[in-house]
C-alpha cells in the first residue's frame, strides 16, 4: 500500500494554474468549493442551460460554458455524469491547451477507452471514497476523505504531483491519498455498486421483506426489520467493522449471524458475484450500458420503474411518513 498525506503534497505545481471544474453537482460543488477555499484559481464549466449554472453563480463562481472554462485551464476536472463526459471530451478538445492535466474521479471513459487522451496531455484520476457532500463537510471541520489517485499518461513528469496537489486542495491527504491505477479503480467501484453496495443489499433486503411477507407476517413489521434496521448494522460496520457489529450486537444476533449468514449468502452468491465481477473486467457491462443509454434508457426506465412500485416501497413510504426525524 502507497498512502499520501499532507507532507507529501506539494500545492505550488498548481500555482498560477486555472483549475476547470466541469459539472456541479455531489461531487463538481465539493471540489470546486474546497479548491478554492484552499487557495486556487477555479472556474465553473457548464451546459447554459443547465439547472447548476445559477446555483454554482449564486456560490459565487466563474460560470462559463465548458469551451470556455476550458481554455486557457491547467488542469480540467471532468466531474458530470459517466456518460456525458465523451461527448464534452470532445466538445472542448481543441480548447485544450498543450501540456494541461485532465482529471477525473471515475476511471471508467478512459479505462474503457471511451475517451481517447490526447498524446500531449497528462491524465490522471482523483476519486474521493465519500459523497460530495461528505468531502465538503469533512474539510470544512479540518479533516479530509481519503482518496485514490492514478495515473493514466504523464507527459509532463509532474502528473502525479499536480493530480496530489488537487486531492490536497480538496482535504483528501488528511484524510490519505491511496495510489491504484483506472482499471483497479474502476472494476473495484463497479463491482461494489453491482454485488454489494447497491444491487447486493438492496436485492437482499427486498427479498428478505418478500419472503417474510409471503409467509403471512405484516408488511410494516417486516418493512422494520429487512429495511429500517439495516441503517443500524451499516453505521456499525462502517465506524468498526464487523468487531464493532459483534460488540454492539446481541448474542442471539450473532450466533444466527454466524450460522444462517453463510446459508444465504453460499458458495453459489459467490460464484454469481465472480460471474458479475468477470463482466466488469472484460467490458461486457460497459457495453452493455453504452448502449443502454445511448437507446434512450427503455430497460434501465422499466426496471427502475418496477424498484419504485414495489410492495416495500410502498410500506416504507407510508412509514416513513410517521419518522419526522428522517426529514430533519
Amino acid at each position: 500500500m502507497e498512502l499520501f498525506v499532507e507532507s507529501d503534497a506539494r500545492p505550488e505545481v498548481l500555482s498560477g494554474e486555472r483549475i476547470a471544474v466541469l459539472g456541479y453537482g455531489s461531487q463538481g460543488r465539493a471540489h470546486a468549493l474546497n479548491l478554492r477555499d484552499s487557495g486556487y484559481d477555479v472556474v465553473v464549466g457548464l451546459r447554459p442551460s443547465g439547472i447548476t449554472w445559477s446555483k454554482a453563480e449564486n456560490d459565487g463562481f466563474s460560470v462559463k460554458p465548458f469551451e470556455e472554462a476550458t481554455e486557457g485551464a491547467g488542469l480540467i476536472a471532468f466531474l458530470t455524469p459517466d456518460m456525458s463526459q465523451a461527448k464534452i471530451y470532445e466538445q472542448i478538445l481543441v480548447k485544450i491547451k498543450n501540456n494541461a492535466s485532465i482529471l477525473f474521479a471515475h476511471g471508467f471513459n478512459i479505462h474503457y477507452k471511451r475517451i481517447a487522451p490526447r498524446k500531449d496531455l497528462d491524465v490522471v484520476l482523483i476519486a474521493p471514497k465519500g459523497p460530495g457532500d461528505l468531502v465538503r463537510r469533512q474539510y470544512e471541520a479540518g479533516r479530509g476523505v481519503p482518496c485514490l489517485i492514478a495515473v493514466h499518461q504523464d507527459v509532463t513528469g509532474q502528473a502525479e504531483a499536480r493530480a496530489l496537489a488537487y486531492a490536497h486542495g480538496l482535504g483528501g491527504t488528511r484524510g490519505g491519498v491511496l495510489r491504484t491505477t483506472f482499471g483497479e479503480e474502476t472494476e473495484t467501484d463497479l463491482f461494489g455498486e453491482q454485488a454489494v453496495l447497491c444491487g447486493g443489499l438492496s436485492e437482499l433486503i427486498v427479498r428478505g421483506f418478500e419472503t417474510l411477507v409471503e409467509a403471512g407476517y405484516q408488511p410494516e413489521v417486516a418493512y422494520f426489520e429487512c429495511m429500517h434496521e439495516v441503517k443500524l448494522i451499516v453505521d456499525l460496520l462502517h465506524e468498526g467493522g464487523l468487531a464493532k457489529m459483534h460488540e454492539f450486537i446481541s448474542e442471539t444476533a450473532k450466533y444466527g449471524d454466524l450460522i444462517s449468514g453463510p446459508k444465504v449468502v453460499d458458495d453459489h452468491t459467490h460464484e454469481k458475484m465472480r460471474g458479475v465481477l468477470k463482466e466488469i473486467q472484460d467490458g461486457t457491462f460497459a457495453k452493455n450500458w453504452v448502449s443502454e443509454y445511448e437507446a434512450g434508457l427503455p430497460e434501465y426506465t422499466r426496471l427502475l420503474q418496477e424498484d419504485l412500485d414495489s410492495h416495500i416501497e410502498t410500506v416504507g413510504a407510508e412509514l416513513r411518513g410517521r419518522m419526522a426525524w428522517l426529514q430533519e
